[in-house]
Parts: C-alpha cells; structure tokens; sequence
C-alpha cells in the first residue's frame, strides 16, 4: 500500500472587504510569495491545497486551488481543510477588519466627511495554531514596516507557531508586496534564527519548504 502523501495547506495573496457593491478594503499584496511557497512544496513532493485571495496570477499545474475573497471566506475553506494537512503556511495578507455594513446598492456621495465603522476580522493564524496536533507544523508570515524582528518574535510566541517568517515591507525595504525580491527573517520556536535572502520570492520559497518541513 502506497503511503499517504503529506499534504501542506497555504494561504496567499490579498483579501477584499466590501463596502458596496463597487468598493472595497484591501491590500497591495501581488501572492507571488504565497505561490512561490506553493510551487515550492509541490516540487518537494507534498500535495498543496492553496487558497488564495484575488490576484493575477496562474495556480502552479498540481495544486489545488480554493479562490476566495473575503476574510471570512478565506477562514471558512482553511477551517475545512486544516484538520486533514501535515503543515499550514500562512502568507496571505488578510485584512484585520471588514465594514459592520455591507450596502447592498453603492453609497452616493453626501457629506464631506463618513464615518466607517469596522469590526475585527477573525485570526486565521491564531485559530489553526491553538488546534493544532502535535504532528502538525504552523508557519506564520509577517509584514512590517518597522522593528521586524521584535514585532515577528512576538507573533511567533503569542499565536504559538511552530516557525515565522518576517519581512519589511515599504521605502527602502528589499522587498515588498509587488517585489519579485523579498527577504525574510526567519525565527523558530527552538530559538532557530536565519536570514534569507535577499534574492527572488522562488528562490527564498525553496529555502523555507526545505527549513520548516525538514
């Protein structure tokens, strides 16, 4: 009997948060990292469900895609196929809030100032790493404009990860959301500390698959 193929689950790209019908709340993220990471575990050998947010890109030919587009959608699918993967790498750009109101028909222009009322998104993250098996990794990723280091260690023990993997995103950072480049800082939750990079988000994705799934 052929033994079961590991399966990794991923996240990538950007979320949407409606406000009407023709507008939304969202993020620069390309999802190149994301389906970098993706293509990577598949040439490393696992099956890959990745769901993914709206971006431009195509799907590596083997893996599974699962397209959504808001938060919550993006919680739903990853909620459904947590149980059933070996590891979970989390690199979309998920956006933290969504409007407390949807209109459903597009808001007309009125006073000069509106006021927007938002409520939290739920933690994708945080929520799979608290139901995690001991047999399972969780990887998280982090953007950040400033103290990157810091700021990704205290993710990595708040939301109980297994590894994250940091990068500065903005001026004068070596990558950023629409970047072929990246670098990341990549932290362990045994005290592992490495750089990579900086170099192209394919060449960088390789290097994570071979670290976090060793």
């Amino acid at each position: 009997m052929n033994a079961r193929k590991k399966k990794v689950l991923i996240t990538a790209g950007p979320t949407r948060e409606w406000l009407d019908p023709v507008r939304f709340i969202s993020n620069p993220s390309s999802g190149r990292m994301g389906y970098a990471v993706a293509e990577a575990a598949l040439q490393a050998g696992y099956a890959v469900d990745l769901v993914s947010g709206p971006v431009r890109l195509s799907a590596p030919e083997g893996v599974q895609l699962h397209s959504v587009e808001t938060a919550l959608e993006m919680y739903d699918v990853v909620e459904e196929l947590f149980e059933g993967c070996d590891c979970f790498i989390s690199v979309a750009a998920v956006s933290d809030w969504r409007p407390a109101e949807v209109h459903s028909q597009k808001v007309k222009k009125g006073d000069e100032r509106q006021v927007l009322e938002m409520v939290a998104n739920p933690d994708i993250l945080r929520t799979m790493a608290a139901r995690k098996s001991a047999e399972q990794v969780v990887v998280g990723f982090c953007a950040e404009t400033e103290n990157l280091e810091d700021n990704a260690r205290t993710k990595l023990v708040s939301k109980d990860l297994d590894w994250i993997a940091g990068n500065l995103v903005g001026q004068g950072s070596e990558g950023g959301f629409e970047s072929m480049e990246n670098q990341l800082l990549l932290l362990g939750k045994d005290g592992q500390r490495e750089i990579l990079g900086p170099g192209l988000k394919s060449r960088l994705a390789v290097e994570l698959i071979s670290r976090v799934l060793s």
